[in-house]
């Protein structure tokens, strides 16, 4: 197929040079494949190379405590990404004897691993024949073949993966998915793409229809939660008050400060006392967090009452104190990190 030839021999000359692409070893397609769920490649390739060095096999990973898992992955951000390659290390170590799957069927069956990864890893690893369908191959697809199916929609995903079935190179599947990825994310971009450099301008039916633009069709927006975060910064002798959070919520088992959550960006007496909270409180600074699907409003203050006083903070946000030395040991989100690292440890 003339789509195959003119995009392998494209990706022959201009792959870009990536540390996963020296290897066919499993644990590294994987580990990559998880880190770059939701990163940029160049955020991405400092994370690998430090947990290859840290971790030489998925046993060594499986092995290692999870806040450590946690704190190599600090500023990664979706940190289920972490627990997820965590539990899946332990069960290929422990239920498998440390190896993958080597079908893409299989490999769906591990937690944190979908429809992509598995195809990703299947195609390069063990040159199994399936499309890994993300959004550089609905982009490239889409506008090359002038797909008009909505990608918002849950059963345009089939669409995109029976046209791979279709095109894919049976010889070089790995190759193949490669390419449809550096090509979507190095020429055929979301909203500059670069068609006249590009190696399919010429059989480009959305090129040919001035349609470049308008693919692909997205129509459901993602809904966005504004958030209002008050962090407590309490501190003692060489020593500050951290908070391990649990639950469901963003940020699970890492440590942050205390906090209150209000539904507006005030915290203010009137909500405190109404609580039965009375706090000694003082301003220092606020910022905006973005994550995917959530606005974060976050506000920080400091605990000004004398630390003898403290009861009303413990029912409002129990915490332990851990040493300023200690702290690099915790796994932090990227707020809470930038904070503490301005404060104490620059």
């Amino acid at each position: 197929m003339k789509f195959n030839y003119l995009i392998l021999s494209w990706f022959d000359k201009n792959k870009r040079e990536l540390p996963w692409r020296n290897t066919l070893n499993p644990f590294h397609i994987w580990l990559s494949e998880i880190i770059l769920q939701q990163t940029r490649v160049e955020q991405g390739k400092n994370f690998y190379l430090n947990f290859i060095t840290e971790f030489d096999t998925v046993k060594d990973l499986a092995n290692a405590d999870e806040q450590k898992v946690l704190k190599l992955w600090q500023g990664l951000g979706y940190y289920s990404r972490a627990r997820n390659l965590h539990f899946t290390a332990q069960f290929v170590s422990n239920e498998l004897n440390g190896v993958f799957p080597d079908s893409f069927k299989e490999l769906k069956k591990l937690k944190g691993i979908g429809d992509y990864t598995a195809a990703a890893i299947a195609s390069i690893v063990y040159k199994e024949p399936v499309p890994a369908v993300d959004g550089n191959m609905f982009r490239v697809f889409s506008r090359y073949f002038n797909v008009e199916d909505d990608i918002s929609l849950a059963k345009t995903k089939k669409v995109f993966w029976d046209l791979g079935l279709e095109v894919i190179d049976e010889k070089r599947p790995g190759d193949f998915n490669q390419a449809v990825m550096d090509l979507g994310a190095t020429i055929c971009l979301p909203k500059a793409p670069k068609c006249e450099i590009c190696p399919i301008n010429e059989s480009c039916e959305a090129l040919r229809l001035n349609k470049v633009l308008d693919l692909p069709i997205k129509t459901k927006k993602t809904k966005v939660t504004n958030r209002f975060l008050h962090f407590i910064l309490v501190e003692n002798e060489g020593k500050i008050g951290l908070v391990k959070r649990e639950g469901n919520d963003v940020w699970r088992n890492l440590f942050t400060l205390p906090m209150i959550e209000t539904t507006t960006d005030l915290l203010d007496n009137e909500l405190l006392i109404k609580e039965n909270i009375h706090l000694d409180l003082g301003f220092i600074s606020e910022e905006k967090h973005i994550l995917s699907h959530q606005n974060l409003f976050i506000k920080y203050y400091r605990y000004t009452a004398d630390v003898s006083k403290i009861e009303q903070l413990r029912n409002v946000s129990d915490f332990e104190w851990i040493n300023l030395n200690d702290i690099e040991n915790c796994p932090l989100p990227k707020p809470i990190e930038k904070f503490i690292n301005y404060h104490f440890l620059d």
